[in-house]
């Protein structure tokens, strides 16, 4: 009987012949270099588990999160700032804004057709009925 070498051992296949006959044969392989220690290991010795919150820690950031937003609410100003900063609703806006000139610039050029249109009715009843100047001199003191 033949004893183990020291090291570890590889089992494998091994061809004897033209036949292809196959046994399980034993090889013993040679230890390796030592490798050099990691120089991370002492790092990862010294690490130790995360130490868990204090159990205050949840209420305490809540209360700074009430505190933050009710300190961004300044009034009217800040809200809108704060709605204008959202691209959709800043082209609303601007939307919006151009459409109202719109419409006020035409109340008054519609508001000056009209004074026109009375002025030039006023001026043709003139034309007409001469009679019309003169009860209105007529009646001026």
């Amino acid at each position: 009987m033949v004893a183990p070498a020291a090291g570890p051992t590889k089992l494998f296949l091994e061809d004897f012949g033209p036949r292809r006959c196959y046994a399980v044969c034993r090889r013993y392989i040679r230890a390796t270099m030592p490798t050099p220690p990691d120089p991370l290991d002492p790092l990862l010795d010294l690490w130790k588990e995360p130490h868990k919150p204090a159990p205050s820690l949840a209420p305490e950031v809540w209360r700074r999160i009430l505190l933050e937003e009710a300190g961004s609410r300044d009034g009217f100003w800040a809200d809108a700032a704060a709605w204008l900063s959202r691209p959709p609703f800043a082209a609303m806006f601007v939307a919006s804004c151009a459409l109202l000139g719109l419409f006020l610039a035409e109340v008054r050029v519609n508001r000056e057709q009209r004074e026109r249109s009375s002025q030039l009715a006023r001026s043709y009843l003139l034309l007409i009925d001469p009679l019309l100047k003169a009860g209105t001199e007529g009646k001026a003191p």
